[in-house]
């Protein structure tokens, strides 16, 4: 009998005897062989970052001391060190009365299992008096993605926000907690003009697993980053620093993909963790928005759900896989309640640890979350309602 009648068959009888079979209310959601996942929460360990009220820290913008992550906890990167897990996570104060108009700040934590974290007082990165202080003040520094050279170089790609235009920024650290930063990525680039002084975001430069630890690695002799969010875009550099985005033969920026109409990433293609290149291609898992009024109806207004898609080694513009339900959504309670009800797990942090993927993800804008994938042993990804 065809799965799909079945269910429907399912749900009539639930309809006349009131009970609906668990089988019936969620369906199987089946990952192509290219797609990592599915991933699995571990039991009764998340969310494993939460806000804390009694860690203070000495503000440059204000002179006083704040409690730096007593708000929120959320939107972490992930990097491996001296055999640890470090996310680095977006921490917001109380300065403001919802997202956006608070200020944000990254902390550091550290954990041997990827599970238990412990943490500093203080935060690693933040807005400081220096010279990116115009386009980090009020607002901060936000939504880290980081990744490591063969070298030890640990690369940070941030948003820079002033509560004006959100901006890509680039800083680079040998111990995840000294940084330097560097400014905007496309301060140098030949077309700066189309998006230098625009809203941009949200960066995740090509990695690749070499004997056992992940990398940042190069496509056709360039170092390659995936960015934006109203659609997925490229840029290349040489340097890790100076970046060039991919344009058209009209001189406009290039999107790989866009939102599409009817589907969970109706309203934005939001670039996730760091890409991986693996043996199907370049893998970039990412963050799609469901939109209100022309999205999936089976999934709620609004929410965040992660996505993935595949890109050509040969040629990382074009597309050759594209899911078109999410991996991973918004299931739990703690994905679900916070400052976004909509539900949201918003995924930035991605490392190949003890022969795993941790994933690390925003838990509706206020905690942060983690899930597993073993390829050993593949589970199932989220069930589709």
């Amino acid at each position: 009998m065809n799965r799909r009648f079945l269910r429907k068959v399912l749900v009539i009888v639930g309809l006349i005897t009131g009970i609906v079979p668990v089988q019936a209310q969620q369906e199987v959601n089946k990952l192509p062989d290219w797609a990592f996942g599915g991933f699995v929460r571990p039991d009764g360990v998340n969310p494993v970052i939460s806000p804390r009220e009694n860690t203070l820290f000495q503000d440059p913008m204000s002179g006083k001391k704040v409690a730096w992550e007593s708000n929120d906890t959320f939107n972490p990167a992930a990097a491996v060190k001296d055999g640890e897990i470090v996310v680095l996570y977006r921490a917001e104060d109380k300065s403001g009365v919802k997202i956006g108009h608070r200020t944000s700040r990254i902390g550091y934590a550290a954990s041997k299992d990827g599970i238990s974290f412990t943490r500093k007082e203080t935060p690693v990165f933040y807005p400081a008096d220096d010279a990116q202080k115009s386009f980090e003040w009020p607002g901060g520094t936000e939504d880290p993605r980081v990744a490591v050279t063969e070298e030890g170089l640990y690369v940070l790609f941030y948003t820079q926000w002033n509560r004006d235009i959100a901006r890509l920024g680039v800083a680079t650290s040998r111990d995840l907690v000294s940084w330097e930063k560097h400014g905007q990525i496309f301060r140098k680039a030949e077309n700066a003009d189309l998006i230098v002084d625009k809203f941009h975001k949200s960066a995740s430069i090509v990695t690749a697993v070499k004997d056992g630890k992940q990398v940042i690695a190069k496509v056709n002799g360039k170092y390659w980053i995936y960015w934006g969010e109203d659609g997925v875009f490229g840029a290349t550099s040489d340097n890790l620093i100076d970046w060039e985005p991919v344009i058209d033969e009209n001189n406009k920026l290039k999107a790989f993909i866009s939102p599409r109409e009817g589907y969970f990433d109706s309203d934005l293609t939001e670039c996730g963790p760091p890409a991986v290149l693996t043996e199907h291609g370049i893998l970039l898992l990412y963050n799609g928005k469901n939109n209100p009024n022309k999205g999936d109806s089976r999934f709620n207004k609004g929410t965040y759900s992660a996505g993935q898609v595949l890109f050509d080694v040969n040629d990382p513009t074009r597309v050759i896989g594209r899911l078109d339900v999410p991996f991973l959504r918004p299931m739990e309670p703690f994905e679900k309640s916070g400052q976004y009800v909509d539900g949201t797990v918003f995924i930035e942090g991605l490392v190949y640890f003890q022969e795993k993927w941790f994933l690390y993800y925003g838990c509706a804008d206020s905690k942060v979350g983690v899930a597993i994938y073993d390829p050993a042993y593949p589970a199932q990804a989220d069930p589709l309602p």
